[in-house]
């Protein structure tokens, strides 16, 4: 964040510092426009790509207005209850809020599935400042007795349309039902449907509203390219492009678990060091994937859009999109995991014949044609054809 930026903010020493250590110059637009008022303490909606920078826009308040009013937690209680709809994606806010808040007396935790509920429950027996869950996990704990809500003073929602996207949205309400009314609220979202839309107006009390882009519009530092190809020969296109010299760290997105899988021990096989992200492996395994990836000693994840979640990688150059997405505002989603941090990166799209229609509902919503990428070994001149007798057919129905 600019440094002016961080004095206007009257942030106390210990968060600025660890501002300056993280490396935050710049703020982003979510970043500017959300601070000021969190730290006044007015509840928010924030409607922002994934990729904006929302952690930090909610994180940084919360600790900020914790430490401010340091207080002991309430054995088995949180202060600040953070919901996320994946195990990565809670993760990844836990990270954020133990870097920027190293330097403050704050107690935090993280739950999720797929690991011992024991454990967490004996680290939650004293209480923490912040806690981060999913939702699932949380119900557990809360039906356990290992955690009470009363005393919760701030409550964050992110992804909301993912957790609604995920079926997550009744655990969420039941979760709200348990918490005090008088509090501070935040939701964030990628996209704004109708249903959350009407969830904001129930649980935000007066409201700031901040719109950063609309859903329509991509990054521009991001070149994308449409690669028209035969199913049958999509996996021989993938192996083509991995070993051109300019991919060193490609996330591979597919519509299924077990495509996933199947796709990344083929490509480790072809010694491409390749690991799976999806639903089916054990937290451990999934663990192991992204730290591989982060690392860089995997340098191809293929992954499912909802283990995907929450993978904050700064130096992914290529996002592929193995299967186009069924739903057009995930492609912005899937191709915002590159060019982050201010770098650039490549989205490249394999389009089947079976795609057409998706593809046709994601170039509606960026408001532009995708450019073909027609020097690859596998070009299909028939489904190329294919769109565009679909134009022509739309086209003469417009008029």
């Amino acid at each position: 964040m600019k440094e002016e930026f961080i004095n206007g903010l009257s942030l106390i020493e210990p968060i600025h510092r660890a501002l300056r250590e993280e490396g935050f110059t710049t703020p982003t637009p979510i970043q500017r426009q959300a601070i000021p008022p969190l730290l006044a303490g007015h509840d928010l909606m924030g409607c922002a790509q994934t990729g904006s920078g929302k952690t930090a826009a909610f994180t940084v308040p919360i600790l900020q207005n914790l430490a401010k009013n340091q207080k002991n937690p309430v054995p088995r209680s949180a202060r600040a209850l953070i919901l996320a709809p994946t195990r990565e994606l809670a993760a990844q806010i836990a990270s954020s809020s133990a870097g920027f808040g190293k330097y403050l007396r704050l107690r935090q935790a993280v739950v999720f599935g797929g690991v011992s509920k024991k454990r967490q429950a004996a680290e939650l027996s004293r209480g923490v400042d912040i806690l981060v869950a999913t939702p699932g996990r949380l119900l557990d704990l809360m039906g356990d007795g290992a955690v009470l809500l009363r005393m919760v003073e701030i409550l964050v929602l992110d992804e909301a349309d993912r957790m609604l996207d995920m079926g997550f949205i009744p655990d969420v309400k039941r979760i709200i039902a348990s918490l005090p009314s008088r509090r501070q609220t935040m939701l964030f979202s990628a996209t704004l449907p109708p249903s959350i839309s009407s969830l904001a107006e129930r649980i935000l009390q007066n409201p700031q509203r901040i719109h950063i882009e609309a859903s329509g519009t991509t990054v521009p530092k991001i070149e994308q390219k449409l690669l028209f190809v035969d199913q049958k020969n999509k996996k021989a296109l993938l192996l083509d492009l991995l070993k051109r010299s300019d991919v060193t760290r490609a996330l591979v997105f597919t519509r299924t678990k077990f495509k996933a899988q199947n796709l990344s021990v083929q490509l480790s096989r072809r010694s491409l060091r390749a690991d799976a992200l999806h639903g089916d492996k054990t937290q451990a395994a999934r663990q192991r994937a992204l730290a591989g990836f982060h690392s860089g000693s995997t340098r191809v994840l293929v992954a499912t859009d909802i283990a995907a979640r929450g993978i904050d990688v700064s130096d992914i150059d290529h996002v592929i999109n193995y299967d186009l997405p069924m739903e057009p505002e995930v492609y912005i989603h899937r191709i915002g995991r590159t060019a982050r941090a201010g770098k650039t990166g490549t989205a490249l799209s394999f389009c089947d014949s079976s795609e057409l229609g998706y593809l046709r509902d994601i170039e509606k919503l960026i408001k532009r044609q995708l450019p073909v990428m027609t020097d690859q070994p596998y070009h299909s001149k028939t489904v190329a054809a294919s769109r565009t007798q679909a134009g022509r057919q739309v086209a003469r129905k417009a008029s």
